[in-house]
Order: C-alpha cells, then structure tokens, then sequence
C-alpha cells in the first residue's frame, strides 16, 4: 500500500479514482487505506505549496540553528516542543553536527523575525544559542522546482 502514499506524496488533489488507476487498486481499497493511513497519522496532513514570490504577498523565511541542553529524562523532546508550539515556527527538526535543532520560521519583515528569535526563541529555558539565516530565494521546496518566466524585454527589431 506505500505506492498509494506516495502518488500522494507528487500530488494530494488526485481523486480516489484516478489513485485506483494508477495503482490497480479498487476505489474502495484506495479509500480505506487512505482512511487507515489518517487513523494512524501517517498521512499527518495535506499541504499546498505556494510560491510567495509569484504574490504581491511580503514573506520572510528563516532557518535557525539552535544549540539546547536537552532535559533530563525527556531528552530534546520536550524543549522542541515548547519551540515547536508558537505559531510563527513553521517546522523543526532534531539534527546530528554542531547544533540540535533547525527551526523554521515565516514572519511579515526580517525585523519580525528577529524579534521573535530575540524574545521568544533564545529567552527559552535550555537554549544555549541561536544562528539565524534567511532565506533569500527558493529554487526547489518539498521536491518542486519554482520557475520563473523569463521575460524578454529586449525590443524587436525588423529589417
């Protein structure tokens, strides 16, 4: 049943039909695994991805790296959780190197951002410091490649 998760993964609109097509499974099989797959969260959520910069929409995204001492007996978990839980970080991540977490963050300006990591972020309990990095363009997010249409403005010229 895992080609069903991932014809899902390259694209959540497709309907139960055409998941039963592409996988010779009946319409109701697909149904059921998909509704077995919810249950047991692996399929966790459906998303949209949105290339900003195609939007007269002002976004700022940045990465942070945050070193923590982890919590005795609940180890990162429970300082991730405390991070993972404000509504401007938008996914964190454990990690192995020269930091714990990766966090990332959308805020409206590069100062709201900073703001955050200033007074929410580094103030926690157990975060020993942070390493901030913005995100200047996306070329590729969650597979997909964002393109932009070149426009040519040269001016044609007839002979």
């Amino acid at each position: 049943m895992e080609e069903i998760l991932e014809v899902l993964g390259k694209n959540s609109r497709y309907t139960d039909e055409e998941i039963a097509l592409m996988t010779g499974k009946t319409v109701e099989e697909v149904r059921e695994t998909i509704r077995d797959f919810e249950e047991k969260s692996i399929i966790a959520g459906y998303t949209t991805l949105i290339n900003w910069e195609n939007t007269g929409k002002e976004t700022v995204t940045a990465l942070i790296e945050v070193k923590i001492t982890p919590q005795r007996g609940v180890g990162f978990d429970k300082v991730a959780e405390r991070i993972y839980k404000f509504s401007e970080v938008k996914a964190c991540y454990l990690m192995s190197g020269g930091f714990d977490l990766t966090v990332i963050v959308e805020g409206k300006t590069m100062k709201e951002v900073a703001l955050f990591v200033s007074g929410k972020l580094a103030v926690q309990e157990y975060v020993l410091s942070t390493s901030t990095h913005f995100i200047l363009k996306k070329y590729k997010d969650h597979g997909t490649m964002f393109k932009t249409k070149q426009v040519d403005e040269r001016e044609a010229i007839f002979i």
